[in-house]
């Protein structure tokens, strides 16, 4: 056992967590499948209330068929297997574009196009999802065109001169001038957040692929969260200009720790022990900041802070609490951290008490930092989807076996 933890903390945690895995995936499962238009319900609100007419984007659909494979693959079973095949279908039939190859941004309630950009964001979690789904189902034509989007990235988005991928294109690869993956971004080319998610897009799939160019690039994806991305104060950098000037000076707290995590399971994936030993490093140092900044007095993970006026977003949104708690969880295995299991009981704690909605179920998007839920806030939408808790759920599942 890692760290002077009991054997009934262990079980507590596990139990608690497994409970509330079932709990959202029978969410996701009953309130979510659009049966007359197909596919899944674009937006659901607060009060899961259905918006039949809501557009239906291409992060909530790749996140939705992730997730349905992952718990399956986890289980072992076939449960969703309606669900796991009707994602794949619409991802293949409405978001596929077959033309250009890659996949549109956005289509509407009853599968039309909308939005053909090629966000580089959108095109990795497709290679997730896809990888994932291929894990399950082992249907050759999934892992096709997984290979396609693969060698799409490297052919386009790779920056060969100046290393990282770029941000977006238009349908057709071109260079567009607004390339920003959603309002609230820096209109910059190069982000982390685009290139993070690349990584923990070919780690997957180099777990099934075992292709040498996914691991030079993954190589090359690690060595750039350590020589650009993190900062010497253990905080990511997280907008940049083509040669890696950053444009900003905003702390992402969840982004901080998740990337810390991702980037050590590819380094565990590629079996590199020169970069797993590094990033463990890493990890820790991570950690160990962010217990002492993005902690709150009830040990709800705050959403950012500048770091040149220093004010700070004290709202709590649900996938920070999820990304804290999967980092500290390995950092309590991998490093010893004792002190580390136990916050993240009291995060779990604090996402229990008021994350959670017991009620309607899921999570809340965000909760203020007095805990009133936003309630303006969807259950289902472009970006809340069940990825993100699902993900560290089943990873602090198997951790702590």
């Amino acid at each position: 056992m890692s760290g002077s933890i009991s054997i009934k903390e262990l079980e507590g945690l596990r139990s608690s967590l497994e409970n509330e895995l079932q709990n959202v995936l029978r969410y996701w499962k009953d309130n979510t499948v659009d049966f007359e238009n197909g596919g899944f319900y674009g937006k659901i609100d607060s009060s899961n209330l259905i918006h039949k007419k809501a557009p239906k984007g291409i992060i909530l659909n790749t996140r939705i068929l992730w997730s349905f494979c992952r718990a399956s693959n986890f289980y072992n079973h076939r449960e969703f297997d309606f669900e796991i095949e009707r994602a794949f279908g619409y991802l293949n039939e409405k978001f596929r574009d077959n033309l250009h190859g890659g996949v549109f941004w956005e289509v509407d309630y009853a599968g039309i196009p909308t939005n053909k950009k090629k966000q580089v964001y959108a095109q990795a979690f497709c290679l997730y999802a896809l990888t994932e789904y291929y894990k399950y189902s082992k249907n050759p034509e999934a892992f096709a065109w997984a290979n396609e989007i693969f060698e799409l990235l490297e052919k386009h988005a790779y920056d060969r001169r100046l290393g990282g991928y770029f941000e977006a294109f238009s349908r057709t690869w071109e260079t567009l001038e607004d390339v920003r993956l959603s309002q609230k971004d820096l209109n910059a080319p190069k982000t982390t957040n685009t290139i993070l998610h690349v990584l923990e897009a070919y780690t997957n799939f180099y777990e099934v692929s075992n292709k040498a160019e996914v691991k030079l690039a993954l190589e090359k994806l690690i060595q750039l969260f350590h020589e650009k991305l993190f900062n010497s104060q253990n905080h990511l950098k997280l907008f940049f200009t083509n040669d890696w000037k950053s444009l900003s000076s905003e702390i992402s707290y969840g982004h901080d720790i998740e990337a810390a995590w991702l980037v050590l399971l590819a380094c565990k994936v590629i079996a590199n022990d020169r970069l797993y030993l590094k990033t463990k490093s890493l990890l820790k140092d991570v950690c160990k900041t962010f217990i002492n900044e993005a902690l709150d007095n009830e040990f709800g993970v705050i959403n950012s802070k500048n770091s040149r006026t220093q004010q700070i977003d004290s709202d709590r949104h649900w996938w920070p609490q999820a990304e804290a708690m999967v980092g500290l969880i390995y950092n309590w295995k991998l490093n010893r951290v004792t002190n580390d299991f136990k916050i993240v009981q009291q995060i779990w704690q604090f996402t229990e008490d008021n994350i959670i909605d017991h009620k309607l179920g899921e999570w809340y998007f965000r909760v203020d930092s007095s805990g009133k839920p936003y309630e303006s806030e969807n259950k289902v939408g472009p970006w809340k989807c069940p990825y993100h808790n699902t993900r560290a759920l089943i990873e602090i599942l198997e951790l702590v076996k």
